[in-house]
């Protein structure tokens, strides 16, 4: 399996902008898969975007479309989640998560998981 750890989370004022990465271990981590997850304190994990491992168009869900972008750098066995325009609905801890195949937004069908990074938006 691969090894996931996301960074780059913190506090920041409506408005504002962060970016997160999601760092893994394995030499077949180009082959794989990568979804961004959240959740928010009492709530289930929710689909936030994904890319392949082909860099094919990626997917948003609606509440992020047009402030967050995806994207992955393969050399780097990384892949960051750009997020701009924040609010504080954004506010929960972010997960990066991978799959062998094709990618898809249920939470269920990723492999593994990195342990999490907190943001926070203030209003």
């Amino acid at each position: 399996q691969v090894q996931l750890v996301e960074s780059g989370g913190g506090l920041v004022s409506a408005g504002g902008s962060l970016r997160l990465s999601c760092a893994a271990s394995g030499r077949t981590f180009s082959t794989y898969s990568v979804a961004w997850f959240r959740q928010a304190p009492g709530k289930e994990h929710e689909f936030v975007a994904y890319i392949s491992s082909s860099d094919e168009v990626p997917r948003y869900s609606d509440f992020v479309k047009g402030r967050f972008t995806i994207s992955r750098n393969n050399a780097r066995n990384t892949v960051y989640l750009q997020m701009n325009s924040l609010k504080p609905e954004d506010t929960a801890v972010y997960y990066c998560a991978t799959r062998a195949r094709a990618p898809i937004t249920a939470t269920s069908s990723y492999d593994s998981w990195g342990q999490g990074t907190q943001v926070t938006v203030s209003s």
